[in-house]
């Protein structure tokens, strides 16, 4: 005979109703719903990442730190910064000096300085200052850092001589020198004559002979002049 228990756990020969307490059998039968577990949530993966070596913040994917360089997946120190990771250039290495093919002689001319009848003392006389020249035109002067003015024959200490005296200028054989409205006046004369006692004209370019001399200032001489082997030798 069939049986059932009811929902009390009473056995009762009816199905549908219990014999002992009346309750319906089915609700017995009846399994209580299974709690069905759900499903587990993935923790939110975080939005950033603190870089080990830095602390600065980066992409949860991110395979280097943006501030520092650290390798995210090796773990790898950054390296020391140099030029290479800067960016930098190489250094350029310098362009190799140009050889001067003519100087200029300035000389303390005691002649010269007897004739100017100058104030300030003449300097002793002695060998001449060689300037090497390699520019188609120099400027005559003293310099002056007030007016940018920086002459490549530097006159300095002959305070006769004007900021801008004169300017010497080539074709590669030739030589001319044009005075600059210079206070004092540009001077040529040959060596083998006697000194020079006009001043060329002002504005007006004067070609120099082989053996042509410029006076200037208070005792200045400039000889304009090819230079010698050990001359160019020693600006190599």
């Amino acid at each position: 005979m069939t049986s059932a228990t009811c929902p009390s756990g009473h056995p009762s020969v009816s199905t549908d109703y219990c014999d002992v307490c009346g309750l319906p059998i089915a609700a017995a039968a009846t399994p209580a719903a299974a709690s069905v577990p759900s499903p587990a949530v993935a923790a939110p993966a975080p939005a950033v990442q603190a870089c080990p070596n830095c602390s600065e913040p980066a992409a949860p994917d991110a395979l280097f730190c943006e501030s520092c360089g650290y390798d995210f997946t090796t773990g790898t120190m950054p390296r020391p910064a140099s030029s290479l990771d800067l960016g930098t250039p190489p250094p350029v290495p310098p362009a190799p000096q140009e050889v001067a093919d003519w100087v200029v002689e300035r000389w303390v001319d005691p002649d010269w300085y007897e004739v100017q009848q100058s104030d300030d003392p003449c300097p002793s006389p002695g060998l001449p200052v060689v300037i090497p020249v390699t520019a188609k035109s120099v400027l005559v002067g003293r310099p002056s850092k007030s007016r940018g003015i920086t002459p490549e024959i530097d006159c300095g200490d002959d305070t006769g001589v004007s900021r801008r005296q004169a300017q010497l200028t080539t074709d590669g054989q030739r030589w001319w020198v044009e005075d600059l409205q210079s206070s004092n006046g540009t001077f040529v004369g040959p060596s083998s004559g006697p000194l020079p006692e006009d001043p060329i004209t002002p504005g007006q370019r004067r070609e120099l002979n082989t053996d042509d001399r410029v006076y200037v200032g208070a005792w200045t001489r400039l000889v304009v002049r090819k230079s010698t082997p050990e001359e160019q030798a020693g600006q190599a």
